[in-house]
């Protein structure tokens, strides 16, 4: 039994080291998974919001957020961001609007969570 314990902890530490761990050189445009505990890199914005017990969190809290790497995404490129973050510089919000995907806190109400961004430079 206390191997099985053992094994089992060990699965779920690295479960949340590989959710903790920043995206390694992430092509423009990839999305990856990390805890919302876990700060969003320069030239990266959020796109989505979730739920996992692989973050340590025992009630259904948003834990967990996709990130999308922005840096070098060519000029002209729109994409969907959730508010939660600031984008990164040569971008511009056109947009904004509420996104059930984007909710980051319960109980946030419906106001405008996400954003369109334009690249403009």
């Amino acid at each position: 039994m206390a191997r099985f314990r053992t094994a089992t902890l060990l699965l779920a530490a690295a479960a949340m080291f590989a959710l903790a761990a920043p995206p390694a050189q992430a092509a423009p445009g990839d999305v990856t998974t990390t805890c919302a505990s876990t700060a969003t890199p320069s030239g990266y914005v959020d796109v989505s919001w979730g739920y996992s017990a692989s973050c340590g969190t025992q009630n259904f809290n948003p834990n967990i957020k996709q990130i999308k790497q922005l840096t070098g995404l060519p000029i002209g490129t729109v994409v969907q961001a959730c508010g939660s973050t600031y984008y990164p510089a040569g971008w511009v919000q056109t947009s904004s609007y509420y996104s059930s995907s984007c909710v980051a806190w319960p109980n946030s109400g419906f106001n405008n969570n996400a954003w369109t961004l334009k690249r403009v430079s």
